[in-house]
């Protein structure tokens, strides 16, 4: 009646086994650690990286615990903060020989004291948030009215294009403050001119004026789409921060917005303030010009801009480009990897239809011609991208090259978020130490402990042999959620301990709800084995119900929330899950380990001691 096939015991051992595993990184900490990652979007780090900084700490005579290739960055384990300081001297020097143009960053950073068999099996500590590990928070000021203008000088190229296609005629356009502004010799050619703008770009508002002899358009965005540009600019330079951040490891950032026109930038456990500074504050834009044939063949630099493109062999070659842009970044809605019709690695870029008809018009007349896409980033241009037009383009159209397929994944990211919409400032900075983190982990700690150990002594007291199974329940659930928060790399902060404190208190609740059943059902006169096993069945309905409630809570706040508030929805869940597997299928295999191999029972220790009744037999 209360025993558990060998299959569910075995079954439930191995989760158990596996909590263990994976709740071990946890208590072998960090230790210093130096990181080396690409300071500019063209430049890729491979695993060749590795020998050239084990040589540069060979040379600086400075030892290290292993050097490691991670996600295009370089990571180096040091023994001690005082190498940690050398051994950033030493790679900076071997990896940024030229100081005024650094094509890596070479920043200070912990990693994982775990043994490597652990790490090997991807056992690694839980990420810490801001609060728990230090870091540094940054709040950005977006200068909209940036955004704004960048808009009006796209929109100027457009409305060139547009009335060159009508074959209308006209005196200069140009940008005069948040105006647009076109001149023409007589009243008829801007009424024709006014219509075709005004059908093409609903977005301006146009005024006719008279200024001397000419006849003026004066356009002027409209409040809702400089409302629309703003969001898209917010929002595209969240997008961008995400990614930048991404490439230099930093786990679990958090990048958010805060009003209209900011945004919250928080990296935990990052020590070096400066190189964060210079990542976040990178901007870049994107650009597309036509490669001017006879100024690169010839070397001449008059009338064109020269631009390194770097090749796959890591060589850097200058081509000359046009000083006339065909498109920028804004242009560009998507860019994904994939194969052209000979199955070769290609980039399939889409465009907005602006930029859709710009690039027919260009393209058109220049079938054969090489064109290059240009990263602009820190003010220095970088060509990533110089291809030989085949055709002519439209809205979609395909870069092709010699490619490996990791660079067209690569170009393409590149392509859809390497520029900001809009400039952004840093107005406010914030540095949390390592040592207020490790206070705070140090109380979060000791609250749950103490925690722990009031429940556990009350249901002792009051369940007896039961309580103890609670307790034995709650510190298996406890286990599994830490193990859980390991396994999904999940950001704990002190919401998040307190949301682990709140979870043994729903935990032990399940205990109780099953204790109870089993000492209504011994006062109803059952045998005791009977009441173990009726007060499990009849308790899973109440658990299950009170739990899944509860869990549409925390999926709301997690669907909903976001920051400190989204931390506590997923310990929450994940708490939820692991109580459910604990306090019903653990609890009770102890439970049946105790009493379920004896056919007669004479009492249990519940808090009450059944006594059989005369007339009663097992």
């Amino acid at each position: 009646m209360n025993r558990y096939p060998l299959w569910k015991n075995l079954l439930i051992l191995v989760v158990l086994l596996f909590g263990i595993l994976y709740t071990l990184p946890n208590y072998f900490g960090e230790v210093p650690a130096v990181q080396v990652s690409s300071a500019k979007s063209t430049i890729r780090l491979s695993e060749s990286a590795l020998a050239t900084a084990e040589k540069a700490l060979s040379d600086a005579r400075i030892s290290h615990d292993g050097v490691f290739f991670d996600n295009n960055s370089v990571r180096v384990r040091l023994g001690s903060t005082d190498a940690q300081i050398k051994a950033k001297d030493a790679l900076e020097h071997a990896f940024n020989p030229d100081p005024k143009d650094p094509g890596h960053t070479v920043a200070l950073n912990l990693l994982s004291a775990s043994p490597k068999w652990l790490t090997a099996i991807h056992a690694l500590p839980m990420y810490l948030g801001l609060d728990l590990r230090g870091g540094v928070h940054f709040l950005l000021q977006v200068d909209m009215k940036g955004a704004i203008t960048k808009r009006l000088d796209s929109t100027t190229g457009d409305m060139r294009t547009m009335l060159r296609e009508k074959d209308i005629r006209h005196g200069g356009i140009v940008r005069d403050g948040e105006s647009l502004v076109v001149r023409f010799r007589d009243v008829a050619t801007r009424d024709k001119a006014r219509n075709v703008i005004r059908d093409r770009l609903p977005d301006l508002q146009l005024v006719d004026k008279t200024e001397a002899d000419e006849q003026l358009i004066v356009g002027t965005l409209t409040e809702q789409a400089k409302r629309r540009i703003q969001e898209d600019a917010i929002k595209q330079n969240i997008v961008t921060l995400h990614n930048r951040i991404n490439e230099l490891g930093v786990a679990e950032p958090v990048i958010q917005q805060q009003g209209a026109d900011r945004i919250v930038v928080q990296l935990p456990g990052v020590q070096d303030v400066a190189k964060a500074k210079s990542l976040i504050g990178r901007t870049a834009t994107l650009e597309v010009r036509m490669v001017d044939e006879a100024a690169t063949q010839s070397g001449s630099s008059v009338g064109v801009d020269v631009i390194p493109e770097r090749r796959r062999d890591g060589s850097v070659i200058p081509v000359a480009v046009k000083k006339q842009i065909v498109l920028t970044g804004d242009r560009f809605n998507g860019a994904d990897a994939t194969f052209d019709s000979n199955q070769q690695p290609a980039v399939a870029v889409s465009l907005d239809a602006a930029g859709g008809r710009i690039m027919r018009d260009v393209t058109r007349d220049s079938v054969g011609k090489r064109m290059a896409i240009i990263l602009y980033e820190r003010g220095k241009g970088e060509a990533i991208s110089v291809a030989t037009i085949q055709g002519e383009f439209g809205n979609r159209f395909q870069i092709t090259g010699q490619f490996s397929p990791d660079e067209t994944t690569s170009l393409a990211i590149l392509i859809r978020s390497g520029s900001l919409a809009a400039p952004m400032d840093i107005i406010e900075e914030r540095t949390i130490g390592p040592s207020l983190g490790a206070d705070n982990i140090a109380k979060g700690f000791k609250s749950t402990m103490w925690g722990f150990i009031a429940i556990a002594i009350f249901m002792v007291i009051y369940y007896m042999v039961f309580g103890l199974v609670s307790v034995i329940a709650l510190g298996a659930n406890l286990l599994l959620l830490l193990a859980l928060l390991s396994l999904l790399q999940a950001t704990l902060t002190l919401p998040g301990i307190a949301a682990i404190a709140f979870t043994l208190g729903m935990a032990i609740d399940a205990n109780v709800l099953i204790n109870e059943r089993i000492r209504e059902e011994l006062r109803n006169g059952s045998t005791p084995q009977a009441a173990i096993a009726a007060g499990y069945e009849r308790a899973f309905g109440t658990i299950l119900d009170s739990n899944v409630t509860t869990l549409i809570a925390g999926i709301a706040l997690l669907i909903f929330g976001s920051g400190p508030v989204r931390g506590f929805a997923v310990v929450h869940c994940l708490g939820i899950l692991t109580s459910m597997f604990s306090s019903v299928l653990v609890s009770r295999m102890v439970t049946n380990f105790i009493y379920g191999g004896r056919r007669k029972l004479q009492s249990i220790a519940i808090g009450q001691i059944w006594r059989p009744a005369a007339d009663t037999q097992e």
